[in-house]
C-alpha cells in the first residue's frame, strides 16, 4: 500500500499529518497566498502571511515563498493550526500490542480520531506521540462519550485487511450499559429498527422504514432501580445502542442526546455516559487465529 504523498521535509506534528490542499485547476489567482486568503476564510490573512514567511507552506519541492505563483492542479501542505483544548484527564490503558495492531481501553470523553474542536486530544494523536507510531491508524471507531475497546493497525500494509473486517461486520461486539431497571421489559429481545442521521444534526433519528439498525439486549442484573445490560449489535449505526435503549424506555444512565437533547460543556467530566465496549471478537485477518479482547474497565451499578 503506497503511504499518502507528501513533502518530505514536513513531517508530523503533535502527530499530526500536514493537511494536503489541491488547487483547482481552473483557478485564475496570482498566487498561493491569494488562494488561501480566499479558500481559508476563518484563517485570518495575517496568519496565512505569517505561515508563508515561516516557510510553513510547502509543496513537493519544499517551502514557498511568500509571493510564490498560483499552479493550477497542484498541491500544498501546511499544518493547521490547532484548537484550544482542554485535556482530558484520563490516561488510556495498553490492552495488546503486536507488530500488526493495537487495542487500547479508551477512557470517557477521549475522542478516538481528530474532528471539528477535538485534535491533539484524542487517541490517536495521544498514541501516535506516546508510543511513537506515527503511522498509527484506527481499524475501527468508538464515540468521544463511550468508554472501552478500540483496535488501531500499527503496519500501514495490514491498515486495509483490519478496516474491512470491521466494515464487513465479522467483528463480534459486545458493550455492557446501565440503565434504569424496568422489571416489566421482557428479556432477552433483539432490537431492529430504521436509524438516520443527518450531517449537521448532532443526534441520530429512527424513522418509518425498513430496518437498518438491529441490536439484541440481554439483562446482566440489577440493584437499586437500575440494571447493566449486555447489548449486542449485529449492525453500527450512529448512536445505535443508545437510540436501542432509550426507545425500550431504559436510557443508557447520563445520556445527553437521547431521549432528550441536552447541551454539557466541553471540560465537563463529571457524569460519564454509562456505556462500555466490553469485548472485541474476530479471527484475525492476517494470521488466521482466534482473537478475543476484554476491556478491564468498570462502569458504576
Amino acid at each position: 500500500m503506497r503511504r499518502k504523498q507528501r513533502p518530505a521535509l514536513l513531517a508530523q506534528r503533535h502527530g499530526l499529518d500536514p493537511a494536503r490542499l489541491r488547487l483547482p485547476p481552473d483557478g485564475t489567482w496570482a498566487t498561493v497566498r491569494d488562494h488561501l486568503v480566499e479558500r481559508l476564510p476563518r484563517v485570518a490573512p495575517e496568519r496565512i502571511d505569517a505561515m508563508l514567511a515561516e516557510g510553513a507552506v510547502h509543496d513537493l519541492t519544499g517551502p514557498l515563498a511568500p509571493d510564490a505563483a498560483y499552479v493550477p492542479g497542484s498541491s500544498v501542505w501546511f499544518h493547521r493550526d490547532p484548537p484550544d483544548e482542554v485535556p482530558v484527564p484520563f490516561d488510556i490503558r495498553v490492552v495488546h500490542r503486536d507488530d500488526a495492531i493495537l487495542v487500547v481501553d479508551k477512557p470517557h470523553f477521549l475522542a478516538t480520531i481528530p474532528r471539528g474542536s477535538h485534535v491533539v486530544e484524542t487517541a490517536l494523536v495521544r498514541l501516535r506521540t506516546g508510543l511513537g507510531l506515527p503511522h498509527l491508524s484506527p481499524a475501527h471507531r468508538l464515540d468521544r462519550v463511550t468508554a472501552g475497546l478500540v483496535m488501531f493497525v500499527v503496519d500501514p500494509a495490514l491498515r486495509g485487511k483490519y478496516q474491512t473486517m470491521f466494515k464487513d461486520r465479522v467483528v463480534r461486539k459486545e458493550y455492557e450499559a446501565v440503565a434504569p431497571h424496568d422489571p416489566a421489559l421482557e428479556l432477552p429481545r433483539t432490537v431492529t429498527s430504521r436509524i438516520v442521521k443527518v450531517k449537521g444534526v448532532i443526534t441520530a433519528q429512527e424513522v418509518p422504514g425498513p430496518p437498518n439498525a438491529e441490536t439484541r439486549v440481554e439483562l446482566v442484573g440489577y440493584r437499586g432501580g437500575w440494571a447493566r445490560y449486555r447489548l449486542l449489535p449485529s449492525t453500527g449505526r450512529t448512536h445505535q445502542l443508545r437510540l436501542h435503549m432509550a426507545s425500550l424506555g431504559v436510557p443508557i444512565r447520563n445520556d445527553d442526546f437521547y431521549p432528550v437533547l441536552r447541551e454539557k460543556p466541553l471540560d465537563d467530566f463529571r457524569d460519564p455516559l454509562q456505556l462500555l465496549a466490553k469485548v472485541l471478537e474476530f479471527t484475525d485477518p492476517v494470521t488466521g487465529e482466534h482473537r478475543r479482547f476484554t476491556s478491564g474497565l468498570e462502569l458504576a451499578l
